[in-house]
């Protein structure tokens, strides 16, 4: 019968970033990469990350009460108040009392804080495409 030789099959290609395959690994990754973008940027208010997805969350969602805030960011709610008290110092924040119920506060950027808020979210993006996670071009995230 026919004798069929098979091609050598090419290796794969070397990854060139090993452990990759692991999802905590990827989500570090990306963290690590946005704390150096963001980080300088934090540091002129002498905030943290965590201020940033205080920030973010605000900024995505204007009128949330702390509960809702602390949740969405993913801080821990006995530092929230100590976080936003430092947004609202530095006028990126400002906190007002909930018309429906008086005995809430409710959150929004102040105007310096939506400006501050597109630098930062710039930056970020900026990050995420130089590692390919977010695509430019498409403005579509990819799930590592």
């Amino acid at each position: 019968g026919a004798h069929v030789i098979e091609q050598p099959r090419a290796a794969p290609a070397a990854d060139p970033e090993p452990g990759t395959s692991s999802a905590a690994v990827r989500v570090r990754r990306v963290e690590a990469a946005l704390r150096s973008a963001l980080e300088p940027i934090l540091a002129e208010h002498d905030l943290a990350m965590d201020h940033w997805r205080i920030i973010a969350v605000v900024d995505d969602e204007p009128g949330l009460g702390m509960s809702e805030i602390a949740a969405a960011a993913v801080v821990p709610a006995a530092s929230l108040t100590r976080h936003m008290d430092r947004l609202v110092e530095r006028g990126i924040v400002v906190r007002r009392v909930d018309p429906v119920d008086r005995r809430r506060s409710v959150l929004a950027l102040a105007p310096h804080g939506r400006a501050y808020a597109e630098r930062l979210r710039a930056a970020e993006r900026e990050a995420l495409v130089v590692l390919g996670v977010v695509d430019d071009a498409l403005d579509t995230a990819r799930i590592p």
